[in-house]
């Protein structure tokens, strides 16, 4: 229990460090969707304008590190290569990410063209629902 929780406070001071933004102060949600899934990230406060503005440039930057096949943020935050991301590589071309503004953050909304590419990201976003213990659904909707 005590190594577990250990881990979890490196992964949330590791991910502090490369978002710009406390995990404290922020909500964070990986969802998985049909046609691939969502990274969103919000403030907890809506008056935290700082925050918010601070989600919407990492994610910002996240969509376009991802687009061109760069996934060093999650290889920094969990220490590992996370699960999904060889294959996410591999099948860039048919997967697109676009960053979204929402009223108190933001979200990267993650489209495959392909059942794989969709397979791949699901693995990705499972892997950060399990990380990050956000608690979020292991399946997609009417999956």
């Amino acid at each position: 229990m005590h190594q577990q929780h250990m881990k979890q406070k490196a992964v949330e001071s590791r991910g502090d460090h490369a978002m710009g933004f406390s995990h404290e102060k922020t909500t964070h949600h990986f969802r998985l969707l049909g046609d691939g899934g969502a990274i969103e990230v919000e403030a907890n406060d809506a008056a935290d304008t700082a925050n918010r503005d601070r989600i919407r440039t990492h994610l910002t930057q996240i969509a376009e590190m991802f687009t061109a096949g760069n996934f060093d943020t999650p290889l920094f935050i969990h220490g590992q290569m996370p699960a999904g991301v060889p294959e996410m590589k591999r099948l860039r071309d048919v997967i697109g990410y676009r960053f979204e503004s929402t009223a108190q953050g933001g979200r990267v909304r993650i489209t495959a063209r392909s059942p794989e590419a969709v397979q791949a990201v699901h693995e990705f976003l499972k892997f950060q629902i399990t990380d990050h213990h956000t608690g979020d659904p292991l399946t997609a909707p009417g999956r």
